[in-house]
This record gives structure tokens, sequence and C-alpha cells, in this order.
């Protein structure tokens, strides 16, 4: 009876209670699980997500799904192994192929992976997965640790916050009945419309109503299996197929590379999406396809491009914000997603060192500090890629069988082969997002690389992502760094183990010294070099300043922010 089951719960402690379980919650309940740290998850869906939803992994990304195990178990997600990833463009999807980027295959990125160098040294490459199948495996592997409870169908009513904590009241969706909980924080993870930023009275600031050819205004998302469809294509297969005409502009991604797509078509003048139905859903793939391809629609929706949106604030005392509460993208590269995934990933190892007592509650301001002009720098790099594809109109005389035509599709096609290549090979978008400023980065003065979008310069310039390389038995660098905190010395440093132990000991801190062949030395420029849990360079320098270990530790750990007490373990 459900009366029963109201009795059995009525007040939850945690230590974290996070609202929201799309990608950034349970990536957070992920990190906190994995370090012993308590977390009650709500969401008020029934479940994870049926629709595709974002259908790109970036590289950083599956760098941090393989730092906790489980980045074999993505990469097995989605498409087949052997099923190429390219950016096609057509002027109908059974009419004429206009550019292509090719891509590799899941299989072949994983042959390819290490002899790569430059923008592209890393331990992972993308996945083009959709974020249906991800939500599904972060959910498993959250289960499945102690201290974590992942609560759908259920939602937040309220919370009040206390110089001690958050208390908050849930709802279970099912029967009305009311939960308690108890938390040291609270994180909203809650989407772009989230009633915890709005309790909090944070903003949206930046750009949105932006109107375009495409990519700007009201969009039409269509989940739809159609086993007819590469059958009916006389084209390669690709992944992502965009459709540029005047008549219905569109773009679509293989789900399972098999018969189920994500398209999305932007409204004409005159269309009225509140009257659409499935029959009128249908014709809009059909109408792109440029041929009756049957087709059963899974599920539609609409939704807004056009966003380039970051909260004027990320946290309030013990609330944060993350994910698209906190800012809101359009889609291009492919960025929401994955920014969502860093913040969880910055904030979860900040947060279970405030709990566990490692660390000053005031590490916590750093969280905004570094992960909001990340998020304005990608969102800027989204409208970038919007403006690329959406400004960029067809000629009319794009379809016909002319010699005017065959100009026109040679034009467009120049233009959006590289427009894919601006968009689809983001090596600076993916890894170079930077924490310069922060105070729990350690600056030795050295000036990071500049910033773009499609190079990315290794650095250890502290504040960056630290260099990957792949040794001589074919370890990824990263696989030997410690799951919290990493000292890399390249060479043996002397008296740098009796230091460093010190250090730890003294702040209760878990440090794995990690001793690399000098010949490495070169990538870091420095004989030390202090890796965050977030695989971020906190510190580097020289044997001499072996002896500042334990400073450098104490401000990367918070301690130089504040002299403010500690959380209770």
């Amino acid at each position: 009876m459900l009366v029963g089951r109201s009795v059995l719960e009525t007040h939850l402690t945690a230590s974290v209670l996070i609202v929201g379980g799309g990608p950034c919650g349970l990536m957070l309940a992920n990190e906190l699980g994995r370090r012993g740290v308590s977390a009650v998850l709500v969401d008020e869906k029934p479940g994870t997500a049926f629709n595709p939803q974002a259908n790109a992994t970036q590289a950083r990304s599956m760098e941090h799904y393989r730092r906790l195990g489980f980045a074999d178990e993505i990469r097995r997600e989605g498409l087949p192994a052997d099923y190429p990833t390219d950016v096609a463009y057509f002027t109908r999807y059974t009419g004429y192929e206009l550019a292509r980027f090719q891509l590799p295959s899941s299989s072949r990125a994983g042959e390819l992976i290490k002899g790569l160098s430059g923008s592209w040294s890393a331990a992972e490459l993308p996945h083009r997965v959709s974020q249906k199948y991800v939500e599904a495996v972060l959910r498993r592997h959250a289960e499945r640790l102690p201290g974590i409870k992942l609560n759908y169908g259920h939602r937040l009513i309220s919370y009040v916050e206390g110089d001690d904590g958050v208390v908050g009241e849930i709802e279970r969706l099912e029967d009305g009945h009311r939960i308690q909980v108890r938390a040291d924080f609270l994180v909203g993870a809650d989407g772009p419309r989230s009633p915890v930023r709005q309790s909090l009275g944070i903003v949206y600031g930046g750009e949105t109503g932006t109107q375009r050819d495409f990519m700007g205004g009201r969009m039409l998302a269509v989940y739809l299996r159609s086993p007819d469809f590469y059958a009916s294509v006389p084209h390669a297969k690709a992944w992502m197929y965009n459709c540029f005409n005047g008549d219905r502009r569109a773009f679509m991604a293989s789900v399972n590379g098999r018969d189920e797509f994500a398209f999305h078509t932007q409204f004409r003048p005159g269309e009225d999406e509140g009257a659409i139905t499935v029959n009128e859903a249908r014709a809009a793939f059909q109408r792109a396809c440029g041929a009756p391809i049957a087709c059963e629609v899974l599920s539609f929706l609409t939704w807004t491009a056009g966003h380039a949106l970051v909260a004027n604030g990320m946290q309030r005392g013990r609330v944060f914000l993350g994910g698209d509460a906190a800012h809101l993208f359009t889609p291009t590269g492919g960025l929401g997603y994955n920014t969502a995934i860093e913040d969880a990933v910055n904030l979860g190892w900040k947060l279970a060192s405030a709990v566990k007592g490692t660390s000053p509650v005031a590490l916590l301001d750093s969280y905004e500090v570094e992960r909001r002009p990340v998020a304005l720098r990608n969102t800027n790099y989204a409208r970038r890629f919007a403006d690329s594809l959406g400004l960029f109109a067809p000629a009319l005389e794009i379809e016909d069988a002319t010699d005017a035509g065959s100009d026109a599709r040679r034009t467009a096609g120049i233009y959006l082969e590289q427009h894919a290549r601006a968009e689809f090979n983001i090596p600076g978008v993916t890894f170079g997002g930077r924490y310069d400023g922060s105070p729990i980065v350690v600056s030795d003065g050295s000036l990071p690389p500049p910033d773009a979008a499609n190079v990315y310069v290794p650095s250890a310039c502290p504040g960056g992502r630290a260099p990957h390389a792949w040794l001589e038995d074919g370890v990824s660098l990263y696989d030997l760094f410690g799951f919290e905190w990493t000292l890399l010395q390249f060479g043996e440093v002397a008296s740098v183990q009796a230091q460093l132990g010190e250090a730890a000991r003294v702040l209760g801190v878990d440090v794995k010294l990690v001793t690399l062949p000098k010949s490495l030395r070169d990538l870091y420029e420095a004989d030390l070099a202090l890796i965050r849990p977030d695989q971020i360079v906190a510190w580097r320098g020289s044997a001499a300043q072996a002896g500042t270990l334990g400073r450098v530790l104490a401000q990367a750990l918070g301690h130089s922010a504040s002299g403010g007490a500690r959380l209770a373990s």
C-alpha cells in the first residue's frame, strides 16, 4: 500500500542534495559517491531521458568518464563501432550531396588515438552518442555507490538555508508524499527554467532571441524510427545529416546507426507550432528527405535556438547552480552538455573536500570564479558556430539541375566544408578551457597559449588541463594520476617524497607521487607539477622549490582563501 510506503521515508540526511537528474546531476552524484560523500538526487522525470537530446560527447568528457572507469562502456553505446561519424550536407537527404567532413568510427578512433600528437594528444577521442544512453550509464554507476540515493519522480517543493546547512522538502509525484532532506549543500542542476536559480534571484545574462535563417528561432525536434532511411538515401552513411535548401533546413543525427534518428528543423514563417501533429512532424522529415520515406514518430517537441546565456551567478551561500540552470546554449558544437559535465567535475571534488574537512568552506567560492568564465567562453563559441551555419543562406537555384544550380552547389559545398571543420574539429574548445586568476591556482607568471577553437597547444601553465602523453608501454599518462591529487616529478627529485608526505599528513589529503622519465620534462617545462583531482595543473616548479609544497598544496586546497572553519567530518 502507498500508505505503508509513505511511513518508510519521511526524513533523509545527506551531505549534498542534488536537484536534477540529467548529465550534470548524475555526474556530480558519481563524483561525490566515488569519494564517499553521500548525496540525495531528485528529479521530476520518471527516469533518465527518453529523447536523444545532445548527441556529441567531447574528448574531454570522455577523459573524465575514463577517470571514473566507464569510458569504454560509454563508447559501446550509441553508434555501432564501425559506423562512420561523418558530418554531411545535402540539398535534401535524397538529393545532392554538398559537402562531407569525414570523421572516424569509434573502433577507428581507438586505433588512431595513440598515434596522435599536438592538438589531439589526449587519452580519449570524441564519441557520437546520444545523451539518453550517457544518462543511463551515469545512472547505473551512481546507483551502485554507497551513500548515493537517486529519486526520480520526485520534486523539490521548497528549501530553507541555514548557517549549518539546507533543509529541503521533497514531494513524491506518485502519491504526494513529502520527504524532508537535510544536507550541507544544495546543487541546482534543474534545467533552463531552474526553480533553484529563480529562488536565488539569479537571472541569465547574454544573448537570446537571435534570429537566423537557421539555428535562430523556434525549432521542431522529432525522435523517429525509419528502418528504410539508409536504403532510400543514395549517399554514404553519416552521423550528422544537414539539409540545406530554401524550403526546409534541418539537421539530423543518427541515434543508433540502424533505424533511429533525432531530426530538428526550424519553423518557417506562417507555420503554427502549436498545431503540430504526428503527421506534420512526419511530413517535415519527409520534406527534408525529398522523398516519402516511411517513419514512425516516437516523440516530438518544440524548442528555441538562438540562446547564448549565462547566469549572473553560480553560487549563493550553500546553494550552487550547474548545467543548463547556469548556462544555456544553442547546440552548435555540442557544448552545452559537455560544459555541464565539467561543472560537475569541478564542483564534485571541492564539495567532497569541504564536507570531509580537508578544505575550508571558502574553497567552494572558487567554483563560480573558475566555471563562469568558461561558460561565457563556451556559449560565445557556440554562438559563433550558429552564426556561421545559420546566417549562410542557400541560393534560390541550389536544387536546380542547371549550370546555375551546379555553381550554387559548388559554392555552398566549399563554404559548408570549411564550416564543418570549424565546428567539428575543435580541440581548442574541448581542451583549452582555463582557470586563470583562480585563488586556488598558483601562478608561475607564465602566459597561457592563445585561446583558439580549432587549435590546442598543450601547456602546463597553471590553470589549464594537464598535458597528456602516451608512455612507452602504451599507457596513458592520465591513467597514472591518482583519483585525488597527483604530484609529477620528472626524474628523482631529492627530498620531494619526504616534503610531500609531511604536507599531505598535515593537510589530511591524498596525494600520489608519480615519477616520470626526464624525457617528458619538456612537456611540462618543470621538475615538478601538482595536478588537481580534475586533472588541472594547480602548480609547477623547479626541484629547488620542493620545500614550498606544503604552502602550495594548502593554497590549492583553499586554505589561503580564508581561515574559516571547516565542516564537521
